[in-house]
């Protein structure tokens, strides 16, 4: 293991979410540049974009990076349920105008496989993180074999001992304040999913490796109650979706700086799995988890059009405002300065980030 992923392992961190579809490695650059770990998502990365982005990181940094991955088993295709969420859209359809020829092929994401970790391999990045438990047995020795950190989200604390156990170096304790997608993998029960502050300190005493707190942290204070609850470092993500660095899209921005944020929800409606994000029209008129939508990641190419249509006039009324609980510190800013004002919750606490 390289001596950057050991400090990693070894001293107090923030890591800033991967998020996709509201980033690039420009983000990321600037979270290390200030002293935090910045993350590459991957998971929508077409080949060509994934290796760019890896170059970027790489040529541009000293600092430990991370790059995240999904790791989902692809869905059989069910006819009947695609059928059932069309009729479900299909009133939306006709209000915008618009033909089921829109529809794109595929759904967009793809799991973390031996032909991905062909074009990772000569970056050799000093973190590898996964969404939805951990890659195959041979997948997850070829990444660890590469000197990679390997971490992974846990939204209880079975998932956590069952992460030490197949070998991830440190788990992420993800609360159920978090934005995006809920990383649950050994359940599908949402009642099992706690909030941050009560999951981190079950999931500290049940595991021997190092514990990052995730979910409603946004400011120096946030970071203080996780480090003194017995997180190794923390992940934080909705604070940086409005940084001038992040891709966010111009609808989203303003809902997150808007009184919209205050409600967020979990939703099956864009993707199939439960992610939160703020509340608008589609997930008020059909329920935030209506069960028509197919399982992940298949409904998102028929929402596709329908977000296309009302972003274009302004409207995020189809879109994912994917949003954690707290949006209060969301805000306009370089991702440097948000990165500062949250490394001052390590201050009293020893070793300090970057050292």
């Amino acid at each position: 293991m390289n001596t950057r992923t050991q400090t990693f392992l070894h001293a107090h961190a923030l890591l800033q979410a991967p998020m996709a579809g509201s980033q690039d490695s420009a983000l990321a650059l600037a979270v290390c540049g200030a002293g935090g770990i910045g993350a590459l998502p991957a998971a929508l990365l077409s080949p060509e974009a994934l290796v760019q982005a890896l170059t970027l990181l790489s040529k541009g940094t000293n600092r430990p990076w991370n790059v995240n991955f999904f790791c989902h088993t692809p869905p059989a295709h069910d006819a009947s349920r695609e059928a059932r969420w069309r009729e479900v859209l299909t009133p939306f359809y006709a209000e915008a105008g618009l033909d089921w020829g829109a529809v794109p092929a595929g759904t967009g994401r793809v799991p973390f496989s031996h032909a991905v970790a062909d074009l990772v391999e000569p970056f050799r990045p000093p973190i590898v993180s996964f969404h939805f438990g951990l890659p195959a047995p041979d997948l997850l020795a070829r990444v660890k074999g590469w000197g990679s950190a390997v971490i992974s989200s846990a939204t209880t604390v079975d998932e956590a001992q069952w992460l030490q156990a197949q070998g991830a170096n440190a788990v992420i304790a993800q609360g159920i304040e978090a934005g995006g997608h809920r990383g649950m993998f050994r359940t599908d029960d949402l009642t099992s999913q706690l909030g941050t502050f009560a999951l981190l300190p079950q999931v500290v005493a049940a595991v021997q490796i190092p514990v990052i707190a995730a979910g409603g942290i946004t400011s120096a204070a946030g970071v203080r109650a996780a480090l003194a609850l017995g997180a190794a470092g923390v992940q934080v993500g909705t604070a940086y979706l409005c940084s001038i660095e992040a891709t966010t899209s111009t609808v989203h921005r303003a809902a997150l700086q808007s009184e919209a944020a205050r409600h967020t929800a979990l939703t099956t409606l864009f993707s199939g799995r439960p992610a939160r994000g703020i509340v608008n029209r589609v997930m008020r008129e059909l329920g935030p988890l209506n069960p028509a939508a197919p399982a992940f990641p298949n409904a998102t190419a028929a929402m596709a059009p329908l977000r296309a249509h009302w972003e274009k006039q302004g409207s995020g009324n189809f879109s994912p405002l994917w949003a954690g609980q707290n949006a209060s510190h969301c805000r306009s800013a370089p991702a440097d300065q948000i990165t500062r004002e949250l490394l001052q919750g390590f201050e009293g606490f020893y070793p300090a980030p970057g050292t």
